[in-house]
């Protein structure tokens, strides 16, 4: 019996070494000792007796017998030899009463290599065993700034704490995530049940995911998909469900997945133009005879310009529909919480589309999507990709460059003020295409940059300190706000004249997205057949932005910003073109070239004739926080503190 299962062992471990032969691959077990030196080791800590995944045990510690196995640990010396008789003699002492006593490994960046005990992991491999008792040395690396050194020291201080060591994630950031969701602080204690309920919790999903994934495995362990999971349906959910409840939800958020392992390498492309919906006389997708859309936000419209001008939009949609749609706001949703019972009571009362109106709502907007997927649901974001939540947003940093070269054109000292409010995507992008149309027009512009939302800001008074009379401030004014402070505007004393305002004209997106649906085109540009996922990038070609000029306007520079609208909506001006600079240097060294929207969209510098910085989380306001933390650039400070933020 047991020379049968040596026979086909061996020939398992044949293949793998004829496979890796055929790669110019080592064929044998890896060495640790030719891995690494003593100069590569902080040092080692004797972790003591541990249950250790024989998924993570991929080498022997020293060269000794390596070439009596494969990579895979299956044997390929003779059957004959004094190595096949004692692997078949271990092999009948597993089968008659189990393999206890255990190997004895090194640890080395969370995978194992055996000092002690090759043959009882060969066997206990090929009998398909999940764990082996062992007594684990831990050899620490030394710190460095490579990904998985960072990786590898979170899961350090994580199995420190909890005394788990089969999870392992593929990015930062991963550890802090899981504690977040299983309720536990970075100082914070874990007992035995703590341990027990993740071991089931964990084994449960491990056992659905790998019979999901099966042999299609995807760059991402089975850890970071968990994460995924977790976001969607939260721990405790997890452990109440039943084996095939799990399978069941897996199978729901399985886009998500795979788009969490596509994202490293994946490219966001945008959709620039809108495509022309076309009623159809038979369409798969039924549509209501009246439909019912909810407009989500985080303030009320009177008190906020972004939700102002959404809601102007969503006027506009019920102006030009009519009796065809009906509208309902909800307001003040400013917390997960609310915002989570305020999509379910929307799903309850079975309304067909739903607009959430900022990047922090996304989180939820994906599990309310998961768990209804006949709501379409659209979030305001850039930069992020859901195959559950198509996003949008809109370019306006085209109008950000014109109303630069009306202040380039108008200042004569060349120095101009801009507010800006939470440093996140498309912000930055703002801020540059002012100074690049400023320093279009002026050479000797610089653009004195403010935050409104940075802790004891005070925008005018600075300018006002500086001798700045030209500022680019807010877009537009509420209801309730009197001030002329806003758009591009000049100040002399007191006295302020505004110049431009760029506009966001939301009605023109909302009505095309609302005719599309009801024109049966819900599905039309969803092209990847694999993760449907759609960003709406719209611009002044869309007629989604525009820039609004006084009447007081120069002749000349009234008659530049018209021909600029008509080159920037043609395509034939890009405000980022050519050789760019930022503060810190060359960013782009190409003369004829223009940067592509997904550089535009990740833009995480300032232009060289920008006097300011990006402010990192800890300098904004409290309520500020959600959105950058979500949102935020990712300069070097705000990716540390950001970092457990992110939508896995």
């Amino acid at each position: 019996m047991s020379l049968n299962d040596y026979v086909k062992a061996q020939k398992l471990g044949e293949k793998r070494y004829q496979a890796a032969l055929s790669k110019n691959e080592y064929p044998y077990l890896p060495v640790l000792d030719e891995l690494i030196t003593n100069s590569d080791i902080a040092g080692e800590v004797n972790l003591g007796l541990q249950h250790i995944s024989l998924d993570r045990v991929v080498g022997t510690a020293t060269k000794g017998r390596t070439t009596a196995f494969a990579s895979n640990f299956m044997p390929i010396l003779d059957a004959n030899s004094e190595f096949g008789n004692k692997w078949s003699s271990l092999c009948d002492s597993h089968i008659e009463e189990g393999i206890h006593d255990p190997i004895k490994v090194y640890e080395y960046m969370n995978k194992f290599y055996v000092i002690e005990g090759n043959k009882r992991v060969s066997v206990l491999k090929y009998f398909g065993a999940d764990s082996v008792p062992a007594m684990v040395i831990r050899k620490l690396p030394k710190r460095t700034d490579e990904l998985e050194n960072k990786i590898y020291y979170e899961f350090v201080d994580f199995h420190k704490q909890t005394g788990i060591n089969y999870i392992w994630f593929t990015q930062l950031g991963g550890y802090d995530k899981l504690r977040e969701y299983i309720g536990l602080t970075p100082d914070g204690g874990f007992t035995d049940d703590d341990r027990m309920n993740l071991n089931s919790a964990h084994l449960a999903f491990d056992t659905a995911y790998r019979q999901k994934n099966g042999s299609d495995s995807l760059p991402i362990t089975v850890d970071d998909a968990m994460l995924v999971f977790l976001n969607v349906y939260g721990y405790k959910a997890l452990q109440d469900m039943s084996y095939d409840e799990v399978k069941e939800n897996l199978e729901k958020v399985w886009d998500e997945i795979v788009l969490s392992a596509q994202k490293k390498n994946m490219t966001i492309v945008p959709k620039l133009e809108p495509v022309e919906s076309k009623k159809k006389l038979f369409s798969i997708t039924p549509v209501p005879k009246k439909l019912k859309i909810a407009f989500v936000y985080d303030k009320e419209p009177e008190n906020s310009v972004w939700i102002y001008s959404h809601d102007l939009g969503r006027m506009g949609v019920e102006g030009k529909f009519k009796d065809r749609v009906e509208t309902h706001t909800f307001s003040n949703m400013d917390d997960n919480t609310k915002l989570a019972e305020c999509l379910e009571q929307i799903a309850q009362d079975k309304f067909d589309v739903v607009f959430t109106t900022g990047p922090e709502m996304l989180p939820e907007s994906l599990k309310a999507a998961i768990k209804y997927p006949e709501l379409k649901i659209l979030n305001c974001s850039l930069n992020v990709s859901t195959s559950h939540v198509r996003t949008y947003y809109a370019r306006m940093y085209e109008a950000k460059f014109i109303t630069g070269i009306i202040a380039g054109s108008l200042c004569e000292d060349g120095r101009i003020g801009y507010v800006a409010d939470y440093p996140i995507y498309g912000t930055t992008a703002n801020i540059n295409a002012f100074a690049m149309g400023a320093k279009f027009v002026n050479p000797r512009a610089k653009i004195y940059l403010e935050w409104s939302k940075v802790k004891g800001s005070d925008p005018k008074k600075r300018f006002k300190e500086l001798g700045i009379s030209y500022v680019s401030d807010k877009d537009m004014i509420t209801p309730l706000t009197a001030s002329r402070e806003f758009g591009l505007y000049s100040c002399d004393g007191n006295e302020i004249s505004n110049l431009a305002m760029p506009f966001y004209n939301w009605r023109v997106f909302y009505e095309k997205i609302v005719q599309l649906i009801l024109d049966g085109n819900w599905k039309l540009e969803e092209k990847n057949e694999k993760v449907k996922v759609l960003n709406y990038w719209w611009g002044m070609s869309a007629g989604v932005i525009d820039v609004i000029c006084s009447n007081h306007l120069p002749v000349g520079t009234a008659r530049l910003v018209n021909l600029m609208k008509r080159l920037i909506k043609d395509g034939t001006v890009s405000p980022f073109y050519g050789k760019l600079y930022s503060q810190n240097g060359v960013v782009r060294d190409d003369e004829d070239g223009e940067m592509s929207p997904e550089e535009i969209m990740k833009m995480d510098w300032l232009a060289d004739i920008v006097v300011g910085s990006i402010p990192t989380l800890d300098e904004l306001v409290e309520d500020a926080r959600d959105v950058v933390a979500f949102q935020g650039v990712n300069t070097p400070e705000n990716l540390e503190l950001k970092k457990t933020t992110d939508i896995v």
